[in-house]
This record gives structure tokens, C-alpha cells and sequence, in this order.
């Protein structure tokens, strides 16, 4: 296991910046995850650590030790992809030997240790068969138990579970999270799904073209986002954000008024997440509209209302009934947070 330290890193191609000049400290033994779209310089990070892409400045450390000039298979790491990546024609067990078998492991020792990591992800009885005879989770199954056979200091994940369907997603987390937790490796995980994000995590590094915008823990990056970019990111269905304005301490959009804290200004933005608002039939409610659609979604039903030219998301019982267009009013729940943010800059106020 190992600390890892980007110090300064940046990658330039040619004259297009990658990845901004960061810093980041992934502690001995954490799982953290670079959360973002495509093209923010997540995965390319990624390359970075593993030695796959050569690091235009700054400095890498694992351990203590400045590992920019190793070569990828001196540094002790596994990389999962996700495309499993896998060799055809030979079986599951000759899959996860073949790292044992590189470094010149003797046969009597590859095989126990691959029969004791095939067990721990469930494979133990398919390892006579091959990569065309088992299921996509069979087979990023195999390629974890590739990357965990020979307990490298640092796993990189590439976007692992993205072949995968719904279903198979939500037991291959579950899956990583008990695997994680029975070997302490230090983990660097890449994705756009910020439902894995938050599940597996111990911290976020949420990425925006080629830098970090925000680090934290998962929780701290719902209950605080530091911008509107991560507020629009995290969270199912996302963030409501309106624009409108602050005025004698209230929030005012169409049919919307509500009490917040800050000075007078025109130019700002209110967050507020769906599950933190209640249908109501007060008069009084702050905020009202007409509903614009109803989305059951099993245990709740997604309520949209609107008003001229603001909308905004409450999640409602999964009972509730209302016809479109038919009026509606939401109030905060009791503890409910609200966000401001700059409408400019898209930066935090209430930080």
C-alpha cells in the first residue's frame, strides 16, 4: 500500500491543457474517486499515476518516492479497465495466474493464490471456463480478481462498471466496497456516474476541464457543493437552481419567495434539492406554480412545477395524484438547507 502525491501535475498536448496544474494528496489505503464528464481530465489523471501518459510538469510520489521517469510495470499498481480486457483464449484461472506468472511465481503457489481471490469474488467454479462463456459481471469479476491476485500498492479502476446493466452495477458496487474493505488498498477510481461516486468513495475529487473543483467526502459534497457546476452534477435528479434575487432578506423569483440570509443583490442563484421540499396546501406557501409533470419513480413521485420562467423539482409519496396543469404549492421541510451562489462567477455565498 502507498500515499500518492501529485505535486503541480499538468499535461499539455501540444498547446491544449489536459489537466490543469493540480496538487493532491490520495492517503495510504483510500478510496478515492475522480468524479466528472468526459473530457475533464479525470481519466487522463489516471494515466498519469499509472505511467501511461508521461507528465508534462510537476512531480508523482508514491510512497515518498518521485516515480515520474518508472516505467508503468515498476511502479506496483493494477489497473482494472472497462472493457475487462481479458486474453480469449485462455480460461478465468489463466487469466488471474497470468500477473503471478510474469513475475516468475512457481505453479504450486499461483495456483492457491488464485483459487483464494477467485473464491473472494465468486468465481471459484468457473475457472475452467472462458472469457466467451461468462456474463459481463463474470467477467469484470475476473478482471478484478487479475488486478487484486498479486496485492499491488495502488489499484487504478478505469471506469469499471460502465458495460455493465443497472442491476449488475448495484452488486459489482457492493462488490468493490467489501473488497476495499477486506484489502485496504490504496484505490483511484474514474467515472461520470456520481451515484458510484458516492457510494464507494472515501473522498470526491469532483474534475471540470482539467482541474478539481471541489475535494471531499461524499457527504460534503452534497450538503455543500462549492459551485453550481457541482451542484448541477451531484445528486438524483440534480440540484434546483433558480436564478432571481435577494431582496429586504428574501429570495424572489416567479412564484417563489422565500427567507434567506445575505444582502440586497440581483445576480444570484438558489439551490435547493428536490427531497428537501413538501407538497402543501398552505396559502401561505413560498413557493407555487402549476404542475408541469409527474414522474413516479417507484417509492416517490417527482412533482415539477411551474411559473413563468422558473421550475423546480420536489420529490413527493409515490401516492400523490394531480392533474397537469392544476395548481400546487411546495414549502421547505423542516431542517431543509437552501444554497446561494453567485449567478456570474457560479461560486458558493453561503460557504
Amino acid at each position: 500500500m502507498a500515499e500518492v502525491q501529485l505535486v503541480d501535475v499538468e499535461k499539455r498536448y501540444g498547446n491544449f491543457l489536459a489537466v490543469s496544474r493540480q496538487s493532491l494528496t490520495i492517503d495510504d489505503g483510500e478510496f478515492l474517486v475522480l468524479l466528472g464528464p468526459s473530457g475533464c481530465g479525470k481519466t487522463t489523471t489516471m494515466r498519469m499515476i499509472a505511467g501511461l501518459e508521461d507528465i508534462t510538469a510537476g512531480d508523482l510520489f508514491f510512497a515518498g518516492e518521485r516515480v515520474n521517469d518508472k516505467a508503468p510495470k515498476d511502479r506496483d499498481i493494477a489497473m482494472v479497465f472497462q472493457n475487462y480486457g481479458l486474453y480469449p483464449h485462455m480460461t478465468v484461472a489463466e487469466n488471474i495466474a497470468y500477473p503471478l506468472k510474469l513475475r516468475g511465481v512457481d505453479r504450486k503457489t499461483r495456483n492457491a493464490r488464485v483459487q483464494e481471490t477467485a473464491d473472494k469474488v465468486e468465481l471459484g467454479a468457473l475457472l475452467k471456463r472462458r472469457p466467451s462463456e461468462l456474463s459481463g459481471g463474470q467477467r469484470q469479476r475476473v478482471a478484478l480478481a487479475r488486478a487484486i491476485v498479486r496485492t499491488p500498492k495502488i489499484f487504478l479502476m478505469d471506469e469499471p462498471l460502465s458495460n455493465l446493466d443497472a442491476k449488475l452495477r448495484v452488486t459489482m458496487r457492493a462488490e468493490l466496497k467489501h473488497l476495499h474493505h477486506e484489502l485496504g488498498v490504496t484505490t483511484v477510481y474514474v467515472t461520470h456516474d456520481q451515484m458510484e461516486a458516492m457510494t464507494l468513495a472515501h473522498r470526491v475529487a469532483v474534475m471540470r476541464e482539467g482541474r478539481i473543483v471541489q475535494l471531499d467526502t461524499p457527504k460534503k459534497i452534497y450538503s455543500e457543493p462549492a459551485d453550481l457546476f457541482v451542484a448541477s452534477f451531484i445528486g438524483s435528479p440534480p440540484m434546483n437552481l433558480i436564478e432571481g434575487r435577494i431582496s429586504e432578506g428574501r429570495f424572489e423569483a416567479p412564484g417563489i419567495s422565500l427567507p434567506v440570509e445575505g444582502a440586497n443583490r440581483e445576480d444570484v442563484v438558489l439551490g435547493i434539492r428536490p427531497e428537501d421540499l413538501e407538497i402543501t396546501t398552505a396559502e401561505t406557501a413560498p413557493i407555487k406554480g402549476s404542475v408541469y409533470a409527474l414522474e413516479l419513480t417507484g417509492d416517490s413521485t417527482l412533482v415539477t412545477l411551474r411559473e413563468n420562467t422558473s421550475s423546480i423539482c420536489a420529490r413527493g409519496p409515490a401516492d400523490f395524484e394531480a392533474a397537469i396543469n392544476s395548481p400546487c404549492a411546495l414549502t421547505p421541510k423542516q431542517g431543509a438547507r437552501t444554497h446561494l451562489f453567485d449567478r456570474n462567477s457560479g461560486q458558493r455565498l453561503d460557504a
